[in-house]
């Protein structure tokens, strides 16, 4: 059996939609977790186990400072993991995939009400390191399985579909089970964490069996090996980590991600608030409102299609634009207070989750055909270096924000466990929401406005590896080409492409 599941590990197959949605299911993890963590867990906390915001705030900045550290390590030890016995055996990616997914389970224990503060830290801590460990080696798949652009835009279709999909689920599922059970009770919190557990448990099991990556022999002829060199492996990915940001498309790439995510972060933790604090409505009407990323579905579908038609750039554009103007629509709402609110909020929440869904695709969808560009730069594919550094990064600004909001709530007089919030803490509230999101999500929109990367423009990249690969000469290179090199990774073309 072991025999069977190494070749299945090895074996390079046709990408059909059984493989995309196999591969794709696996980011209910990133879409599922970290948005029930980002629009529940400091609510729970505060709600149900008797932690101030900045109590919670700290659990999850320090839990997130911890997986930032997990994830930065994890990159360059699975790019090099094929060296040894167990990475030639079950590969360099595969391994950590198979481990991790029952591992996973531990998601549910998060969820218990009536602890201390240090249970609540450690098993914040267990979930994001154990999820962050497996999702960086998830996420090197599609540059291990395919160099084709559009077979590529298809996982990560599929990837984005089950995370809009998982989006929808980790805010409709705990208003259903408010209704059900009551929304001042913390076991509708347990029932869908243990819920979620099961289900990342079998993705994860799922995207380990149905895909494939390169065997180690042939990372060996494609990129090196440097197994015979005397050298620090820490200190040599900590150079690999910090040369990342040479290319200029990664260092725009990771900006707009950056921010953009953040501002997504902000809108999930205070969105809650919002509506139960600031507009007087149920924590019930809060999770159907954010229960409209179902509309995330069908984007991801659609956004498939635009990202070959149009191009990263006018997406990032759409969804931003959308985002900036629902957030001043909530502004109007709280200063007027129309006699419908709850179907004029449904309505801007809509727009809004357009948007969003829009946001998450794009970035996803872009970062496989990054690690193309640093190939042409370096002359070996770091897939995991990029993974490790955006989720390294992605983790300290979350941690961050989460920080930030959970003190500044309690510093304008927010009361944990109360169930109406001084004047002084609505306005907060709302200022974080409107202007806080606000302003990182208008940077990203103008960083996203020089963004050059695009499928023809990857194509040009990919079309000289493989003539550089096949023994092309470098001095047989168009001018167009030199000159999409540059603009992509900023770099001359005569200093790319260095000497076996």
């Amino acid at each position: 059996m072991l025999k069977k599941l190494q070749d299945r590990i090895f074996t390079k197959r046709k990408i059909t939609l059984k493989t995309a949605l196999s591969f794709g299911v696996t980011d209910f993890i990133g879409g599922g977790g970290q948005t029930i963590i980002g629009a529940w867990m400091l609510f729970f906390y505060t709600s149900y186990c008797n932690l101030t915001a900045t109590d919670g705030a700290i659990i999850v900045g320090v839990g997130k400072f911890v997986t930032a550290i997990v994830g930065l390590l994890m990159g360059g030890f699975t790019d090099n993991f094929y060296k040894n016995r167990l990475g030639k055996k079950y590969g360099r990616r595969h391994f950590f995939l198979f481990i991790g997914s029952p591992l996973l389970l531990c998601f549910a224990l998060m969820w218990i009400s009536g602890l201390g503060f240090w249970y609540y830290l450690v098993t914040f801590i267990a979930f994001d390191a154990i999820s962050t460990a497996v999702m960086i080696p998830f996420e090197t798949l599609p540059t291990e399985m395919t160099n084709d652009y559009n077979e590529r835009t298809k996982l990560s279709t599929a990837r984005m579909f089950f995370s809009a999909s998982a989006t929808f689920l980790a805010t409709f599922i705990p208003g259903q089970l408010f209704k059900v059970l009551g929304q001042d009770s913390p076991i509708p919190f347990f029932i869908n964490g243990l819920l979620f557990a099961v289900i990342f448990m079998l993705a994860m099991f799922l995207s380990a069996y149905n895909t494939w990556e390169r065997p180690a022999d042939e990372v060996v002829d494609t990129d090196g090996d440097d197994t015979g060199k005397n050298s620090n492996v820490l200190l040599d990915d900590i150079k690999a980590y910090i040369s990342t940001f040479k290319i200029k498309t990664f260092r725009k790439h990771l900006a707009i991600y950056l921010f953009s995510f953040t501002g997504k972060d902000v809108y999930n933790t205070v969105f809650t608030y919002f509506c139960v604090y600031v507009l007087g409505l149920t924590a019930t009407v809060a999770a159907n409102m954010l229960s409209l990323s179902i509309i995330g579905v069908v984007m991801t579908v659609i956004g498939g299609f635009l990202m070959i038609k149009f191009g990263p750039r006018w997406l990032y554009t759409f969804a931003y634009s959308l985002m900036i103007a629902m957030l001043i629509a909530y502004y109007v709402v709280v200063k007027v207070m129309p006699a419908h609110i709850i179907l004029v909020l449904f309505i801007i929440s809509f727009i809004y989750q357009l948007g969003r869904a829009t946001l998450e695709f794009t970035p996803w969808s872009v970062y496989p055909f990054i690690p193309d560009i640093d190939e042409l730069v370096v002359g070996k594919n770091r897939a995991g270096v990029f993974a490790s550094v955006m989720t390294f990064l992605r983790n300290a600004t979350a941690a961050l924000a989460t920080v930030l909001v959970g003190m500044f709530l309690d510093a304008n007089g927010f009361v944990k466990g109360a169930s109406h919030q001084p004047l002084e803490a609505q306005h907060a509230i709302v200022n974080i929401l409107v202007f806080g999101e606000g302003g990182l999500i208008l940077i990203a929109l103008l960083i996203a406005l020089t963004f050059k990367l695009n499928k023809q423009t990857h194509e040009v990249i990919t079309d000289e590896i493989n003539r550089l690969k096949a023994g092309g000469k470098k001095e047989e290179v168009t001018d167009n080409t030199k000159h999409i090199v540059k603009q992509l990774s900023g770099i001359d073309y005569a200093k790319v492409w260095p000497k076996k």
